[in-house]
């Protein structure tokens, strides 16, 4: 880039969290960056429309690092609520706490994606050389010229140029399909044959919150999940995650009186959480949980795909926030490198990320089912503990996969590697069997640390909860 000339024009589509991102890291390069979202512009929204719309993101160490860097995470932090570890609630009322970590700053970050992406943008907006356009679709990409052409909520097209396009466009990405039209290209999606519901949590009379205010909560039933995230406001956005079909699914609940006594059977606390619990159930809108995987992420110099447009991930270990914003880092970081071959830049990249993106849709499947099935199993929960006891004697030895995938920003596949490599041991070890033949007594040893309550818990009376 010589000094005379005038600095390349990136465009990128989509301004949600990677992509707002990307501008500040860009503007901060002395690029032009134009950033075009088909959504309107988050600041015109109102805070209280913002609180009910919320969909919640649990922001760990990767995406920390990415804010830290971009100098947003003080004003970020200002609207997240920490959550030192997860409640399990039982099916009989019993409610354990378990911990994220081995320390205190082993934490994750409830924040609201529209409070995350205002956030980001106001940053961006600063800079002089860095614009938003709201409203506008992307409808056509010309991979070889850098062009694109937005369709506004008025009708009107625009065809603008650039030097060079990023697509932080999700999953279904537009900047994708025109990349890789008529190429060798691998792409690979697919979808969970479950569904998911988000159901709001009030906050009580005075705005205490009704279930513990630092924590994520969830109920883990095998064919049935809810998880739960705080707000600041005292209130938790619950998300129930059901198959499409089957005896307990979003297909058998079509009335009211289905839906409270499924409810009643799976989560006999959740109808005194939320207030007509039956009528938000129906009236919400029931979303599709899809992955993908593809390559490659870029075209020569002149297109690349950052966050969901390459590597959708379920949400499960809620890791895909995280692992979009870590992209614009290690994006920004080759070009640093390589300030005079674009191309090179954007190869090193995908070659950094490619693999551990995949290494992450592995983890966060298997994430799926310790969620839903063994989280209040009592070999789990030893098991858990044996990790973090290992951890604290040998920290640099053993690290829970938990912790290297959440608290640390290891690569994924190396974070796979090394846990796949520990499990060996404790196998070659005989440490299943040893949980196993203890069983009995870890059973006895729960049913004395807890006194179940059945029926709904009030705010005068709930259960005990138990580190476990």
């Amino acid at each position: 880039m010589t000094t005379n000339a005038a600095p390349p024009r990136a465009l990128i589509v989509g301004a949600g969290p990677a992509g707002a991102l990307m501008a500040i890291l860009l503007g901060r390069r002395g690029y032009r960056v134009d950033a075009y979202e088909r959504r309107a512009d988050p600041r015109q929204l109102p805070d209280a429309d913002v609180e009910r719309r919320s969909i919640n993101l649990g922001l760990s160490h990767r995406g920390i690092t990415a804010l830290t860097r971009a100098g947003v995470i003080d004003d970020v932090m200002r609207t997240a609520v920490r959550a030192k570890g997860r409640v399990i609630h039982a099916s009989d009322g019993r409610l354990s706490f378990q911990p994220y970590g081995s320390n205190e700053r082993e934490i994750l970050y409830s924040i609201s994606r529209i409070a995350l992406n205002r956030e980001l943008i106001r940053h961006a907006d600063r800079m002089e050389n860095v614009r938003f356009h709201f409203g506008m679709r992307c409808d056509e990409v010309d991979r070889d010229a850098a062009t694109a052409v937005f369709r506004g909520d008025d009708g009107r097209t625009e065809r603008v140029q650039g030097d060079f396009v990023v697509g932080a466009d999700g999953a279904y990405s537009t900047v994708r399909q025109w990349m890789h039209r008529n190429e060798r290209a691998d792409f690979h999606q697919e979808y969970l044959d479950w569904g998911y519901k988000e159901l709001l949590i009030p906050a009580a009379p005075g705005g205490s919150s009704r279930i513990e205010l630092e924590a994520l909560h969830i109920w883990p039933r095998g064919d049935a999940l809810i998880v739960s995230h705080p707000n600041p406001d005292g209130s938790h956005t619950a998300t129930v995650f059901l198959p499409w079909e089957g005896p307990r699914s979003f297909a058998t609940l079509q009335t009211e009186t289905q839906v409270m006594r499924f409810f009643a059977e799976a989560f006999p606390d959740v109808p005194g959480l939320v207030p007509e619990l039956a009528r938000e159930f129906l009236g919400h809108p029931t979303g599709s949980l899809v992955a993908t995987r593809t390559a490659p992420w870029h075209h020569r110099d002149r297109c690349v795909l950052v966050g969901d447009g390459c590597h959708a991930v379920y949400p499960f270990y809620g890791q895909g926030m995280n692992a979009g914003l870590e992209d614009c880092l290690v994006l920004d970081d080759q070009l640093g490198r390589h300030p005079a071959d674009r191309q090179a830049a954007f190869a090193a990249y995908q070659n950094a990320r490619k693999a551990n993106t995949d290494a992450l849709l592995e983890l966060v499947k298997d994430n799926f089912d310790e969620l839903r099935d063994t989280a209040n199993q009592p070999t789990f929960v030893a098991r858990k503990k044996l990790d973090l006891l290992l951890h604290r004697l040998f920290p640099e030895r053993w690290i829970p996969l938990y912790t290297m995938v959440v608290h640390t920003t290891m690569p994924y596949a190396e974070a796979l590697r090394r846990h796949r490599r520990q499990e060996r041991l404790l196998r070659r070890l005989g440490v299943d069997a040893v949980l196993a033949l203890a069983l009995p007594a870890l059973v006895a040893a729960r049913r004395l640390a807890f006194r179940p309550v059945r029926g709904v818990p009030s705010a005068k009376a709930r259960p005990p909860l138990t580190h476990a």
